[in-house]
């Protein structure tokens, strides 16, 4: 049997930005690795959504904090195919507002999740991409480059770190045929936010005047993994509304 044109694997893809991520990639005719940290059953939501796009999919719990978790979920690939994409959008808050007042474990979690995971992530992903010549998208946000004082600076510097990462690995990379790029989403309408009414409170600092949704987000993700991005690598779309 032919192996499918694209297999992508996504980690954080049980809700928000990587749920949207994996519905429009199925949509486009990826088959889909589901990686989720705790919530099996809305990752098997996700996959039900993916089969009646009529996409492939399997669903895979993974740490990104944990290096061998990620080898098991990208192992666990196999039954789909070769690894052609992946998109690192697993991410996290646990610390929310002024630095002094943060908890240092808080704290650890947070840049553990979002930075340390993207660095893991990517490096359990180089093996599978380099047979395929494939694509890596990071998630990082609009944060990096507003510091986000008094909400969360420390996931701020994360995902400074995440770009950094992200242009760094794009050179180190290309000798393999591997692209590497990042979205930076803004303030998106998700569950990421502790407060569900955070983003219409933040529309009026939004030029665009309102939040986005995590499908806004998604064409520029899926145009990265395509074939009309090809000759893209090291390069960051902002998608925020012009914040």
């Amino acid at each position: 049997m032919d192996q499918p044109a694209h297999v992508t694997a996504i980690t954080g893809a049980s809700r928000g930005i990587g749920a949207a991520v994996a519905r429009r990639l199925a949509a486009e005719g990826h088959d889909i690795i589901i990686g989720y940290r705790s919530d099996r059953d809305a990752a098997n939501a996700v996959a039900a959504e993916v089969a009646e796009l009529g996409a492939a999919a399997s669903v895979s719990h993974v740490d990104v904090t944990d290096a061998a978790s990620l080898e098991a979920f990208f192992t666990s690939a196999a039954d789909l195919g070769h690894v052609t994409g992946v998109v690192a959008s697993a991410g996290a808050v646990r610390a929310v507002g002024d630095l002094r007042e943060l908890a240092p474990d808080d704290l650890r979690h947070d840049i553990d999740v979002n930075l340390l995971g993207a660095v893991l992530t990517a490096q359990a992903a180089i093996g599978h991409l380099e047979k395929t010549r494939g694509s890596l998208v990071f998630i990082g946000s609009a944060a990096a480059t507003l510091g986000s004082p008094n909400t969360y600076v420390h996931y701020a510097a994360a995902k400074a770190g995440v770009s950094a990462l992200s242009l760094g690995l794009s050179k180190e990379l290309a000798p393999l045929g591997v692209r590497v790029n990042c979205v930076e989403p803004g303030i998106i309408r998700t569950e990421f936010h502790r407060d569900p009414d955070q983003p219409e409170k933040l529309a009026s600092t939004i030029p665009w005047g309102r939040p986005g949704d995590p499908d806004e987000v998604t064409g520029a993700v899926a145009w990265l993994l395509s074939e009309d991005a090809g000759y893209v690598t090291g390069a960051t779309i902002r998608v925020a509304g012009g914040r």
